[in-house]
């Protein structure tokens, strides 16, 4: 038996047609000309292969064949206003789960109080926070917003990045290190002691590359120990066990306790960027919008850490 071919919206024509009892009811409430609606619907009918109303001067009549019909047409256009209904008030106010990938230590950051407000403010949003150091895939993992740390980001026309904030860095150890091993008092001198590297998402050791004015200066010591954890990295310095990069956001409160300490202070290692990436820019879900825009609002985040020197 030859399949019939049926279109979701000549059957919903069909059921304004039959409920508006005339085609020119019909073509007010949908915004068909007549002469359209009659077409759709002797095109439905031969599809079908049999008629679903009687014609006349005055009225129209369902058939047995017609009234059988309708109850699917009717379930149709049911469906169709309660997922226009859904997608009117997607647009109209955020709700639904927020996804979010992190880098494990941004917590620290403000973005804590920034979820926290955002909550408050649309109850109808659950968020869920990833916070992991590996690069998330946003588009098969299903993620609405990523924010990644870098310099630059690869290029990737599937995803769209927003500039949050810098984040700017030096070289740290614990004050006992350097009463231990002394304070260096020239880049090169930094081959003498240990080093915390941090390891890129490329998976190299990140040499320390300063800049002083328009003096530059790269290397690393041979005494490296290398992670992909800021966190550990800034850990480690303030258990004595050598000199690392970081970012004086994450320093100052170590530095405050008396942890930490700048080294070569005037010497400043390539800054960071902190990035907003989606997948795409146009029609995100409001809850996504709203979350880039408290993003890029917060004044806690984009305020530079004070001098730690």
């Amino acid at each position: 038996m030859e399949e019939i071919k049926l279109y979701a919206d000549d059957l919903i024509l069909f059921s304004f047609i039959a409920e508006s009892g005339s085609f020119t009811k019909a073509a007010e409430a949908t915004g068909h000309p007549k002469s359209s609606l009659s077409r759709r619907l002797s095109k439905l009918e031969n599809a079908l292969g049999q008629r679903l109303l009687h014609r006349s001067t005055r009225q129209l009549a369902l058939t047995e064949f017609g009234e059988t019909m309708l109850a699917y047409a009717r379930r149709l256009a049911e469906e169709q206003r309660e997922a226009n209904t859904y997608a009117t008030s997607q647009r109209s106010m955020p709700q639904g789960i927020l996804r979010v990938s992190l880098p494990p230590e941004f917590h620290e950051l403000s973005f804590g109080n920034i979820i926290s407000n955002y909550l408050q403010k649309y109850p109808n949003v659950s968020v869920n926070i990833d916070l992991s150091a590996r690069r998330v895939d946003l588009v098969n993992e299903r993620f609405d917003v990523a924010v990644r740390a870098a310099a630059s980001l690869p290029d990737d026309s599937t995803l769209v990045a927003r500039k949050i904030t810098q984040l700017n860095n030096r070289l740290y150890a614990s004050p006992h290190y350097l009463s231990m091993h002394g304070y260096p008092d020239t880049p090169e001198a930094l081959l003498d002691h240990k080093a915390l590297a941090f390891v890129g998402p490329e998976g190299k050791i990140q040499k320390w590359q300063l800049s002083n004015g328009h003096n530059r200066w790269e290397g690393l010591s041979d005494n490296v120990s290398s992670m992909n954890s800021m966190g550990l990295l800034r850990s480690l310095a303030a258990q004595h066990l050598g000199i690392a990069g970081l970012s004086d956001t994450f320093a100052t409160p170590l530095v405050h306790q008396g942890k930490l300490k700048a080294v070569l202070p005037d010497w400043s290692l390539p800054p960071t960027i902190l990035w907003c990436v989606t997948p795409g820019r146009h029609l995100l879900p409001p809850r996504t919008t709203a979350f880039i825009e408290a993003l890029l609002d917060d004044e806690e985040l984009r305020k530079p850490a004070r001098d730690t020197a």
